[in-house]
């Protein structure tokens, strides 16, 4: 639970130093053009790093729904089923950050809003798929 706090909080952090940096060029004498260069940079930076963590969120969801099945296969009742559920759902959210990540790379933009939430999900369902591994 700790680390889920954390991640939201150096997520938070990320894009709150984003949006303090945007502030500071908007109240830098420089011209317009310059201005909107940087800007346009910072965004492209921010992205990456968002693309970057989803990607390392995508390949870990992928090891832990690995690891979960080989575990479902030793349980039995309520037990297999309740980890299969959690399997089940961190497929979807490993499909969601796939897509997410695929518009990326077609060279289409994301919403700051929707990588967060994204990355948000991907964190959530890490957490649940852990907490049933170590059971």
């Amino acid at each position: 639970m700790a680390k889920s706090n954390a991640k939201k909080w150096a997520l938070g952090a990320v894009f709150a130093a984003v949006a303090g940096y945007l502030a500071g060029i908007l109240t830098a004498p420089k011209s317009g053009k310059e201005t909107r260069e940087d800007i346009k940079e910072k965004a492209e930076q921010g992205v990456a790093e968002a693309e970057k963590q989803l990607k390392k969120l995508h390949t870990q969801m992928a090891d832990l729904i690995a690891q979960g099945k080989e575990k479902a296969e030793t349980l039995k009742g309520a037990a297999q089923k309740d980890l299969q559920v959690a399997i089940d759902k961190a497929a979807v959210v490993k499909e969601k950050a796939r897509e997410m990540l695929s518009t990326l790379h077609e060279g289409n933009t994301a919403e700051d809003k929707d990588l967060r939430k994204a990355i948000d999900e991907a964190n959530q369902a890490i957490s649940h798929l852990k907490a049933y591994l170590k059971k």
